[in-house]
């Protein structure tokens, strides 16, 4: 049975801009975590001669030394590393690239009350075509930001720093959604006033403690 989650109040008169990530926070987290965590290993332990455990492993371990690093979210660093097409593999399973539950709901009603709406994505410039393949959201918003163009990730208070700068974006007078808890905690320490998590970026997992942020599971709690 679906537990009714309480509505959460904005000060939406003292919000300009609306800062969204995009994967885990729009786009279901399931795809991500499925490519990097199942299909990849399968993919590499063919390619290599590994069983699937050794594969498993040996990911794990390269994933752990760029971890929160611009490296850990570009598709051609990955290519490389691995020898694999990585940008060819996703579009081998980017069916299962999907909305969370009332995405454009939520962007209709930001567009609505005239918010400024900016897309702040970790994800390499590909993958963002990609996803935009699947589920053109491109319409509501007025920027689309990859890190990979801001040359830092968003775990660094130097992105946010470059980003504000960038497009005139008054910290003060923004909110920003993230599934990410460093990355949360960064824009944070910038000085974003207006802060909010994402308790189920993966919809076939459970839950998960968006502490000190407080947490949604899906966008109708905010409109």
């Amino acid at each position: 049975m679906t537990t009714s989650r309480p509505s959460i109040s904005l000060p939406w008169d003292s919000i300009d801009t609306v800062l969204l990530d995009m994967d885990g926070t729009l786009l279901d987290l399931h795809f991500d975590n499925y490519f990097w965590a199942e299909y990849v290993p399968r993919c590499y332990a063919k390619k290599t001669g590994l069983s699937l455990t050794e594969s498993k492993s040996k990911l794990a371990d390269y994933s752990d030394r760029v971890r929160g690093q611009l490296e850990w979210y570009c598709l051609d660093y990955w290519s490389e590393k691995l020898a694999l097409d990585i940008e060819a593999l996703k579009k081998e399973v980017d069916h299962k690239i999907l909305f969370r539950p009332q995405v454009i709901e939520f962007l209709d009603f930001l567009k609505t009350n005239k918010k400024r709406i900016i897309l702040a994505t970790n994800a390499h410039p590909k993958t963002l075509e990609l996803k935009l393949m699947r589920t053109d959201f491109s319409g509501y918003f007025s920027v689309l930001s990859s890190s990979h163009e801001i040359g830092y990730p968003k775990e660094e208070i130097a992105y946010w720093e470059a980003l504000t700068h960038k497009y005139t974006i008054t910290p003060k007078r923004s909110l920003f959604i993230d599934d990410s808890l460093p990355v949360l905690q960064a824009a944070n320490q910038f000085g974003i006033r207006y802060l909010l998590g994402i308790a189920k970026p993966d919809l076939q997992k459970d839950e998960v403690d968006c502490s000190p942020y407080t947490g949604i599971r899906d966008f109708s709690q905010l409109f």
